[in-house]
Parts: C-alpha cells; structure tokens; sequence
C-alpha cells in the first residue's frame, strides 16, 4: 500500500494531444489537453503550466492522439521560410530512399534525364542537376500506386525548376549527409 500512495504523490501534470496535428499546422487549445502522470525526468514533456505558451506555435511534426507533448514537436517558425518555396513531389518508391523522411532532413533533388534522351547543352559526362531542399512533410504511400508525396522547401527561383522535373518524372530525391556535405 505504501508504494502505491508513493506513485500517485509522485505524479506531474503535463500536456497532451488530443486530435490529429498535421505538420505546419497552428495548435490551439481544441488540439491540446493535461494529462497527470508519474513521469520520469528523462522524459522531456511540456508541463501543463506551460500549455499557453505552446498554443500559437506550430506544430514540427504530425501529433497523434493520446501522445505526450515535447518541446521538440512544436516550433515557433514557419515551415516555410521568407525566400523559399513549398513544392509537392509526387514520386514512386524507386524514387526516394527506403529510410522514412521526417522533417527538418536536407534532401536533394536529382534532375534525371527521361530514358534515351540526355540534357540539351551537357555533355554526356557532365554531372546531373542538382537541387538543395528540406522535407517539409512526407506523406505515405498510397495504396495501390506507393506514391509518396513530400513536401520540399526550396528557394523561391528553384521552386518552379523542380514542378518541371516533376512534371516530366525527371527528379529522384536523395538524402544530404548529415553534416550537410
């Protein structure tokens, strides 16, 4: 009996989600709630004093339901940043990396000439194109197809360039190293 009035004295109030919260999306006190738990202090949850300064910010990645709210999961940028555009790709399974694309990954985006044609201009050995980007959401695969959409800030001039290569099945995306090298 005694170790369990030690685990209810023991316990803290923190935030919680309590609706779907998509990626980019400004929360509010709809998509929020206070849970209280025994929490260990490895764990790095928002307390639920701290719920009206989390309201207004958006959120970094998707929020699930019955999850706990961490500092990292929200952020007070915009996704989208002044300069740069969000550009929606459309690309198979053999187009990107089998690791799953989280937000925040530096990607670049790889101008592949269509079979049997070659860039107008290059030279057979010349490198392909390539465009730095950021994942900015990445859905999953649709069923049936495996399509993946992801999302890709690029600057506002390279924006259009990469809806072309879209548009044409030309651009395979490839992860940056982690060191942005």
């Amino acid at each position: 009996m005694a170790v369990l009035l030690l685990q209810v004295g023991n316990r803290t109030d923190v935030v919680t989600v309590v609706r779907d919260v998509q990626v980019g999306q400004v929360l509010t006190d709809a998509d929020l709630g206070k849970a209280s738990i025994a929490l260990d202090p490895a764990v790095k949850a928002v307390r639920a004093d701290d719920l009206k300064a989390v309201v207004g910010k958006r959120a970094a990645v998707e929020l699930k339901p019955g999850s706990l709210l961490t500092p990292s999961q929200v952020t007070k940028d915009s996704l989208v940043r002044a300069g740069e555009q969000l550009v929606p790709i459309g690309l198979e399974p053999k187009q990107i990396p089998a690791t799953a694309l989280i937000p925040g990954q530096q990607v670049q985006l790889v101008h592949v000439p269509a079979q049997g044609t070659t860039d107008t201009g290059k030279t057979p050995d010349a490198p392909p194109r390539t465009i730095d980007g950021r994942v900015v959401k990445a859905s999953g695969a649709s069923p049936g197809t495996g399509i993946v959409v992801v999302d890709v800030a690029t600057s506002s001039s390279d924006g259009p360039v990469v809806v072309a290569w879209e548009a044409t099945d030309t651009v395979r995306l490839i992860l940056a190293a982690p060191d942005g090298r």
